[in-house]
Order: structure tokens, then C-alpha cells, then sequence
């Protein structure tokens, strides 16, 4: 059995930690006073604190420490985190994140710098950080036998040592205040066929016999204070603990009570019970080893929050798994087949339950695979803080639909695309302040980032409110490249397609973002391997909005198999729009290459002439209306065979210049159909359309 990683264990969950740290520090400079920020911020640092120290990463434990020590004083409301200081901060957890991922090539006067300029924004008054020594309280002499308390009581959710809280290293911690005596309650506890190993039973009163704070009490519970319920009394008159406890939590026996150093804590033995229970232990010296092999044997993390449990698996297995079930789809599609040409009744029988529970696991894999967006859309705040900060462009970062799920390979593919739009969208797009003023507008610019089911597509919007595209500047630096004749008469939806040009570029310099004409026509072309399109809209003075129209899933789609002459094609079924009968008028009027649906034109392709079919075209042939936004085209086919589950396999790279196939699949009889590139197909029909619109001219 294969065991994971004990610190690549650690290392995901970090990603998830940084997450959560990244956008609490993120949030906190738009809502500084936000104390549940703070607290989910110190949360996350202290987790990484102490999984850090357990996995053996020295250097993480002891930077961390550092940084929680410094932005203390935030958490006390001290100080208001400013921009200044949540920048620093930022740097800090990136810092944090390359001693976790690469230590090796981490260097340490970078961490020390990043700590001064911490320490500077966090003490701004103070020339010298000051140094907090914290000393043991000194043991109670007989003459100190009266003095101030508390009276604690502790009952923790029974999930808490799952997330990785022990209550026995809490009581270690609470003890450093002063002598606790410590008493477990056990009338919780259930009978042993009924415990679970991973829940706590426990709960404890505890007698703390020290002059501290409740502020100090509560530091010691802040990071598991949602966890637990803490009733909290003074102690008006309490007499000095037993010299001589009956069990302590020290792995060490005890010193003579002469010589015994506070503080200690102590736990008097609960009463006997009559149901047998499992004795927990107080003191371990487990090893990360030992602990991560406990985990790996099941070769998935699984989790539990609030009674909903969810398991880690790996991306390759999932895809492992979409194979096959592609596979099994095909499979189906054969024997469906075999028992349609056949008369054996039971035989159809099997064959359409086989086909009802293959397309149920499909749904289900493919349910599995689909992720929210907006585990990708958080990555951009980042980018936006960054970015604005740099160009000194006050921009508010709006997302929306972040619950939008979309297959896992497709979240990876959009990543690079959209950070390319947003970059272009507050470098080119969002105005200085000085120009937004000047124009009436708000110094603060917006950047929306929305996604939306439509259909079987899922639309994702990059809108900015900035100055829109610059027509004449995208017409003037097309024609000084030669990609369109002077005077040419074009539309400005076809002039603006120039941006997606390799190496065009309207930019006056070339900087660190931009300028050099590389990045949109890596959009267009990711885009478009994904099998989605790109639409773009513009209004000058207003801003401009870059829609990407994407299909749901890579892996298996419902598609309309059609037949062009002895070749049998596919045409994913979520661009049909409908299929009418190509007529004699139709047929008569070649040249124009244009359709009447419902008094409108639209052009249309014969599939024959594209596809070089062979022999006589059928007496009635089909046109099948696509679209693509709000352009469509008929695709004109001898015959419509019917709807078919198409499992999409990529093309090899000797067929990487055949761009109306997006892929192939395999149909029931064993033998191949291509799928059709519904937007390269788009594009042909509108280049032919151009072509005799300048023959119609001329």
C-alpha cells in the first residue's frame, strides 16, 4: 500500500492556511476593524505555527512566532492595520510559503527585513522593538496562602481533537499563569462499544490560583474559543494547592515538595465508574512519523466540519476514473447497438440498464470532478492589491457567482487567461486618478469578475469601468503592421478582434506589465482549445467587458451526430440551436451562401465542400443552426442521425493544424467520427461572408 508524503500532508494543508490568511489580510484593508479578520487571521498562523514545529519545519515554526509576536498588537486593537502594514504582512506569509515549499533557497536576511519593516509599521513610536520576558510564577510560599483566582470551567466540542486541538497542552499553557488544580469530569463519558477514538469526552474544572486578567485567560483558549464553552468565575478566597499532587501532567516524577517549581498542574482522579472506559492518555511523545502513518494508511485525508464529510483525493485518480468511465460509455454505446440489431428481448433489456446506470456514473464522476470557481477567483485579490499598489490605482476588486461549480480541468486552464485580462484591465483599461477626476469619474476604480450558469456553457465576466478601447488607436496600429489595407471599411467589433493578434499591442511603451503584444492571443488561443469563445464589448468612457463563454466539462458532452457523406461527424449539442431542411430555393441560391430563418440571414456552410465528401449528396439535406454568442450559422449535412454521448479524445499533434476538429470520439460500431470546432467553424463563415461582401463591392 503506497503511504503519502507526511510533509506533503502539511504542505496542502498550508495552501488551504494561506488561503485563509491571504484573504483575512485582504479583507482587513477594507474593514480594519473587523475583529473576526483578526482572529481568523492569528488562527491561521498559529496553525501553521504548530504544524510547522510537528513536521520538522524549524524555520516556519521560529519565523511565524515572530510574526504573531509583532502584529500582537493588532489583535489587541492597539493599532489599526493599515495598508502599509498588511502589504508587509502579505510579504511575510509569502516568505512563510517559500520556507514551507523550497527552504533550501530561502534566504534569511530577506525574512529579517521583512520582520524589521513589521515591526516598524506595528511600533512606529519606537526606535527599538521592546523585549517581553516571560517568567515562570514563582512557587506560593506558606505566607501566600491567600490571594486572588479563578474558577474555570471547560467543555469542548467533541470534534476538537480532529482539527488538530489538544485540551491537555491548553491546560499547559493556562498553567504558565499560575498553579492550576485540575479536575476532569467524566459523567460524559459513554460506554466503550459507543466511543468514538477521535472525540473528546473530558471537560475539566480547573481552579487557576493566580492574580491574571480574564484577557489573559481568553488568549489561552482565542484560537479554539469557537470550539469550547468557558464559564469563567473569580476566586475571592482560595487556599494554596496540595503540596504533593496525586498526577501531574509532567513527564518527569516529581520533585520533593520542597523543590517542586511552579507552576504545576494537578488532576485529582475522578470518581470510579461502572461502565468500563478507555483511559486517555495525558503526556505522548508521538512522532510526526508516526502520526502521518496513521494517516497515510487510508490514502486520503478525510474531514469533518459541522457533520459534513468530505474526502481529499488526488487530481490524477479522479481523471483515472473519467477515463474509465469514458470507456464504459463506449462500451455501452456497442452493446446498445448489438441489441438493437438483435431480436433476443432480454438482451435490450440488459443493454438499457446498463445504459441507465453508465449515464448515472457519469453524472456522478462528473459531479465529482465539478469545483467552485471560486477557489479560483480568490487567487486574483492578490493580483488586484498588487497590481493596484504598483500603478498607484486605487481599484475595488468585486467577485460574484463564486459558487459556480466548473470541471477541474477547466479551473486550471482559465487561470493564466484571466490573470492576462485583469492585468490589461487595470493597466490599459482603469484611468489614473488624475484623468478619472478630470472626467467626472470616482478616483477609485472596479474590476467585476462574475461567473454564471447559461445553459450548458458557464459565462465568466471581466468587467472594468475604465476608459474603453481606443478604436482608432487599434485601427491606426493595425494598419502600420499591415494586417488591414488603408481605408479598409470594417466594424468596430472587427476591429477590436485585432487585439488577439499575436504581438499586437497599442501600448505607447514597453514596461514590466505590458507592451510587447503578448498575452491576448494566448487567451484567444486557451480559450479556444477549451472549446469556448471569447465575446468582447466596449463603450468609450464606460469600460469595457470581456465575456468567456465555456462549457461545462472536457471529459464527456452531449452531442448530434450527423452524417457528410460517408463520414460521420459531431456537433456538440449545447451550440445547436435547432435543424430545418435545407430547400430548392436554398439550393438554387449558391452564390449567396445565405439562409431565411424567420426573416433573418444567416450564413451557412456546406459541410460537403469543407469535408471534400465523395459521391452524390442525399435528395434532402439538413441544416443544423449553431451559435456562438449572438452570431449563427447553418451547418448544412446529408443526414441527422440522432443525439450521442460523446466521449472526447484529443487529437495528436500531427493533426495540430486541423482546426475546425476540436477531437474524436469512438461511436458504438468501434469506428471514429470528429468533433467539430463549433468556433473555428464560426470564424470560416465569417471570412467567407467578408470575402464576398469585398467581391460584392469590387
Amino acid at each position: 500500500m503506497s503511504t503519502m508524503d507526511p510533509t506533503e500532508v502539511f504542505r496542502q494543508e498550508a495552501s488551504e492556511l494561506f488561503e485563509v490568511l491571504e484573504g483575512a489580510l485582504l479583507d482587513l484593508g477594507q474593514r480594519p476593524d473587523d475583529r473576526e479578520l483578526v482572529d481568523s487571521a492569528f488562527r491561521a498562523l498559529h496553525t501553521i505555527k504548530g504544524s510547522g514545529a510537528m513536521f520538522g519545519f524549524d524555520k516556519v515554526a521560529s519565523f511565524t512566532h515572530e510574526f504573531e509576536t509583532a502584529f500582537d498588537r493588532v489583535r489587541k486593537g492597539e493599532i489599526k492595520p493599515t495598508q502599509e502594514l498588511i502589504s508587509v504582512a502579505l510579504a511575510a506569509k509569502d516568505y512563510i510559503r517559500a520556507l514551507i515549499e523550497d527552504p533550501q533557497s530561502t534566504d534569511d536576511i530577506i525574512g529579517e527585513g521583512i520582520l524589521d519593516d513589521l515591526k516598524r509599521y506595528v511600533f512606529p513610536d519606537q526606535a527599538v522593538v521592546p523585549v517581553v520576558v516571560v517568567a515562570e510564577a514563582p512557587s506560593l510560599a506558606p505566607a501566600e496562602s491567600q490571594q486572588a483566582g479563578w474558577h474555570l470551567y471547560l467543555e469542548f466540542e467533541s470534534h476538537i481533537l480532529r482539527n488538530g486541538s489538544n485540551p491537555l497542552d491548553l491546560l499547559e499553557d493556562l498553567c504558565k499563569l499560575g498553579p492550576c488544580f485540575v479536575v476532569p469530569v467524566t459523567d460524559g463519558i459513554p460506554f466503550l462499544d459507543e466511543m468514538e477514538p477521535e472525540d473528546c469526552y473530558l471537560k475539566w474544572d480547573v481552579k487557576l490560583h493566580a492574580a491574571c486578567t480574564k484577557d489573559a485567560i481568553d488568549d489561552v483558549f482565542m484560537f479554539v474559543s469557537d470550539e469550547m464553552k468557558l464559564t469563567l468565575s473569580p476566586l475571592e478566597q482560595v487556599e494554596a494547592p496540595a503540596p504533593a499532587p496525586v498526577f501531574q501532567l509532567l513527564d518527569e516524577e516529581p520533585a520533593p515538595a520542597a523543590e517542586m517549581p511552579a507552576p504545576v498542574v494537578e488532576v485529582v482522579p475522578a470518581p470510579a465508574v461502572e461502565q468500563p472506559v478507555a483511559k486517555p492518555e495525558l503526556k505522548s511523545e508521538s512522532k510526526p512519523e508516526a502520526k502521518s502513518e496513521a494517516k497515510s494508511e487510508v490514502k486520503s485525508e478525510v474531514k469533518q466540519d459541522r457533520g459534513i464529510a468530505t474526502v481529499r483525493v488526488q487530481a490524477e485518480r479522479l481523471d483515472e476514473l473519467m477515463d474509465r468511465v469514458g470507456e464504459l460509455v463506449i462500451a455501452q454505446a456497442r452493446l446498445s447497438q448489438l441489441a438493437a440489431s438483435g431480436s433476443d428481448l432480454s438482451i435490450k433489456m440488459i443493454a438499457e440498464e446498463i445504459e441507465r446506470l453508465a449515464s448515472s456514473l457519469r453524472d456522478t464522476t462528473m459531479g465529482a470532478r465539478m469545483v467552485p470557481i471560486g477557489s479560483l477567483f480568490g487567487r486574483f485579490r492578490r493580483l488586484v492589491h498588487d497590481l493596484s499598489r504598483d500603478l498607484s490605482k486605487p481599484v475595488d476588486f468585486v467577485t460574484s457567482g463564486e459558487d459556480t461549480e466548473l470541471d477541474k480541468t477547466m479551473i486550471e486552464c482559465l487561470a493564466d487567461p484571466l490573470v492576462h485580462l485583469i492585468r490589461n484591465a487595470i493597466d490599459h483599461g482603469i484611468e489614473d486618478t488624475a484623468t478619472r477626476s478630470a472626467n467626472g469619474k470616482t478616483e477609485q476604480g472596479r474590476i467585476e469578475l462574475a461567473a454564471v450558469h447559461s445553459g450548458a456553457q458557464v459565462l465568466v465576466t471581466v468587467k472594468d469601468n475604465g476608459g474603453g478601447l481606443n478604436t482608432a488607436r487599434i485601427r491606426a496600429k493595425a494598419e502600420e503592421q499591415g494586417l488591414i489595407a488603408a481605408g479598409a471599411v470594417l466594424t468596430d467589433h472587427e476591429i477590436h478582434q485585432f487585439l488577439f493578434h499575436p504581438g499586437f499591442s497599442t501600448a505607447q511603451t514597453i514596461s514590466a506589465l505590458s507592451g510587447r503584444g503578448v498575452g491576448m492571443d494566448v487567451v484567444k488561443r486557451t480559450i479556444e482549445n477549451m472549446r469556448g469563445t471569447i465575446d468582447l464589448s466596449t463603450k468609450p468612457g464606460q469600460g469595457t467587458t470581456v465575456t468567456l463563454r465555456l462549457p461545462l466539462t472536457l471529459a464527456i458532452i452531449e452531442g448530434l451526430l450527423i452524417r457528410v457523406g460517408e463520414g460521420r461527424y459531431i456537433i456538440p449539442l449545447s451550440a445547436v440551436e435547432e435543424c430545418i431542411e435545407l430547400t430548392a430555393e436554398d439550393e438554387r441560391s449558391r452564390g449567396r451562401n445565405f439562409l431565411n430563418v424567420r426573416g433573418n440571414l444567416v450564413p451557412f456552410l456546406r459541410l460537403r465542400e469543407i469535408m471534400t465528401a465523395s459521391g452524390t449528396p442525399d435528395r434532402h439535406q439538413k441544416t443544423i443552426i449553431i451559435s456562438t454568442g449572438e452570431t449563427h450559422v447553418g451547418l448544412v449535412a446529408d443526414q441527422i442521425i440522432g443525439n450521442h454521448q460523446t466521449v472526447i479524445k484529443s487529437l495528436s499533434k500531427l493533426h495540430s493544424d486541423v482546426t475546425i476538429f476540436s477531437g474524436a470520439t469512438i461511436l458504438g460500431d468501434g469506428t471514429a467520427a470528429l468533433i467539430l470546432d463549433v468556433a473555428q467553424l464560426v470564424a470560416l463563415a465569417q471570412s467567407r461572408v467578408e470575402k464576398q461582401h469585398i467581391s460584392e463591392a469590387a
